[in-house]
This record gives C-alpha cells, sequence and structure tokens, in this order.
C-alpha cells in the first residue's frame, strides 16, 4: 500500500486524495470539484488504478484570467496496493468529489470500474 500512498503524494498540489482501509477494501476520495460521473473514467489494468477526469469552467464574459490554477484535466495512474482488486470495486462522483471502493483480494487482469452520480 505504500506504493500508493507515495503516488498520491505525487499528485499536483490543486488534486486533494485520502485513502482509507477497512478489513475488505481500500476507499479511495478525490476531489475533483466541476467532474461528473459522465466525465471521469477509471480502470484498473495491470495492477494499476487510471482515472481521467475532466472538468468544465465557467469564465464569465466580463472577466477575464489574472491567473489560472485549476487545471481542467485529471489524468493520473496510481499502483493499486498488492492485496486491492477491481474485480467489484464501485465508484460514485457526488459534488465534484469521486469515491472507489476498491475490494481486497483476487484482482482481474483488466476492469472498468462504473462511476454514477451519488443523487441517482
Amino acid at each position: 500500500m505504500s506504493a500508493l500512498r507515495d503516488a498520491l503524494r505525487d499528485l499536483p498540489e490543486t488534486v486533494f486524495a485520502d485513502l482509507l482501509e477497512s478489513d475488505d477494501a481500500y476507499l479511495l476520495v478525490i476531489d475533483l470539484p466541476g467532474a461528473t460521473a459522465e466525465t471521469v473514467d477509471v480502470r484498473v489494468s495491470a495492477g494499476r488504478l487510471e482515472i481521467e477526469a475532466r472538468r468544465e469552467k465557467d469564465l464569465p464574459t466580463e472577466f477575464r484570467y489574472v491567473e489560472e490554477e485549476r487545471a481542467l484535466f485529471l489524468d493520473a495512474e496510481l499502483p493499486l496496493p498488492p492485496d486491492a482488486t477491481g474485480a467489484d470495486a464501485e465508484g460514485t462522483v457526488d459534488r465534484g468529489v469521486l469515491e472507489l471502493r476498491l475490494p481486497k483480494a483476487g484482482a482481474k487482469p483488466d476492469t472498468s470500474i462504473p462511476i454514477a452520480d451519488a443523487d441517482t
């Protein structure tokens, strides 16, 4: 699990993430303001968690950027803990917060994780 913890530290400073663990699963929580279930794609492949997310930023017509720090895209590849699996993984997005529940043991080689809005 330390490889995943280290990889989370390497995410851009503007991305906040928490990693939680229970007896049977890991819970990865990532703040992605402006992202929705339709704009987030998560896959598990070859022992790695691949997260692609995009968000939209509304720019009022009377304003222009002086400084822009919020990226439109997140493309992250994180190592799974050795005992985590993509099988039966679940994900939700609620108000721009992505929660991925990753069960422990028995990984499938390549798995897409469905992401749903938490309200549905």
